[in-house]
């Protein structure tokens, strides 16, 4: 008889502690109740205050309507306010004094409409500058948030929120962003230490083969099939070194900048043209451009990888014959921008997004190139991006491109 199956396990325990529910939620501070109280409150001492000056307005509205703007002496009625008739009928002195007696009212009725709307201007005014101080100390959690996340867009993980007070949805929202700052920093130290790690096991085994044949080929009695066999691997493992470089750089270079220091664009720009000037002269290409002094806070050596791979793209893809590479550097606008421009084959404007992938090329052009590992641009991107900087690539009239990498000063 066949074993019964095993019963199903049950499923693994987080590994975290998801939060527990407070027993009364309803009674939890949350900014929505904080604000309707701060405000209905608001509302409800402005109209005190409100009612308060109006009352005594009227009263003092009634106080002077009720004196009469008129006065018996000596057997003839007088007044100082009204122009009462001295000798005349009682019809046409009975109206007189009704008139007298409603301007009066009129008057007072004037007079406190006039002050109530001073009084509403004047608490308008203090009620709007009491809410905006009232909103930005409720809000002050937001901006202590903001704060800490531009930090951490500055590459600094270390950096917390840890917001204390009540238990409501601002230090909800800041508690989950500790976490997620925490997990995410653990995934960056792990991918350091995979690089790291990745760099010397990928180097090693490639550097002993590169001394193996180089021992080989040292050898004058070898055949000369073993020799040609021998600059053949040779080739393809210092093409697998530039690979494994390329990949560890553009590995490192996805992170920010920690360590900054004052880099001067036009002397980064003129070491990679006397770097690739060997090579430009023996393909024919005119390297040329002024170089103005372009000071940035960034990494020298990844700031020199950016201007080297776009001079030795910018001479490996020209024309055979009266080609020519413009390198430039210049402050434009607050912003250190170096160019590099050549003369080259027609790229179309749909393609230009595509050079900039990693082992993207132009049309036709493989990985296997002799031109390059397909890595160039794509460093030269992420170290842009690691510098708080952009690169931008145009399609030149009448073949090549026109590379434009902007970096703050």
């Amino acid at each position: 008889m066949a074993a019964s199956p095993a019963p199903p396990q049950a499923p693994p325990k987080p590994t975290w502690d998801p939060p527990s529910a407070a027993p009364f939620p309803w009674l939890r501070p949350t900014i929505r109740i904080r604000l309707t109280l701060l405000y209905g409150g608001m509302f409800l001492i402005a109209g005190i205050v409100l009612l308060s000056i109006i009352y005594l307005l009227a009263a003092q509205a009634l106080n002077v309507g009720s004196d009469l703007p008129f006065k018996i002496t000596s057997g003839s009625v007088t007044s100082d306010t009204c122009n009462l008739p001295t000798k005349a009928s009682p019809e046409v002195f009975n109206t007189a004094m009704n008139d007298c007696v409603n301007e009066q009212r009129q008057h007072a009725l004037d007079s406190l409409l006039s002050r109530s709307l001073l009084a509403l201007l004047g608490l308008a005014v203090i009620a709007f500058a009491f809410g905006y101080a009232m909103a930005g100390r409720v809000l002050s959690p937001l901006g202590r948030i903001t704060r800490t996340a531009r930090a951490v867009a500055g590459s600094d993980l270390s950096r917390r929120i840890e917001l204390d007070g009540p238990d409501d949805e601002l230090k909800e929202l800041a508690d989950t962003f500790d976490e997620m700052l925490e997990r995410l920093q653990r995934a960056f130290t792990a991918q350091q230490r995979f690089v790291g790690n990745a760099s010397h096991e990928l180097r090693t085994p490639l550097a002993i083969n590169r001394t193996l044949l180089e021992v080989h080929l040292s050898d004058p009695g070898a055949p000369v099939e073993l020799q040609q066999l021998g600059k053949t691997l040779l080739a393809t493992n210092e093409r697998s070194e530039q690979l494994v470089e390329g990949l560890l750089l553009l590995a490192r270079s996805d992170n920010q900048i920690v360590e900054r220091g004052p880099v001067d664009l036009a002397e980064v720009a003129t070491q990679a043209v006397d770097q690739t000037h060997a090579e430009a002269e023996a393909k024919g290409v005119e390297l040329r451009g002024r170089r103005a002094p372009a000071v940035v806070q960034g990494n020298g050596v990844l700031l020199e990888r950016i201007a080297l791979n776009l001079v030795q793209n910018a001479v490996r893809y020209n024309i055979a014959e009266g080609g020519w590479v413009e390198v430039t550097t210049e402050v434009e606008h607050g912003l250190a921008v170096l160019v590099v421009t050549n003369t080259g084959p027609v790229v179309p404007a749909y393609e230009i997004d595509n050079i900039f992938e990693p082992f993207r090329r132009l049309r036709t052009e493989r990985t296997g190139s002799d031109k390059g590992v397909g890595l160039g641009l794509s460093i030269v991107r992420s170290v842009a991006r690691a510098h708080g900087g952009h690169i931008y690539a145009q399609p030149r009239e009448g073949g090549g491109l026109v590379m434009r990498v902007t970096l703050p000063v």
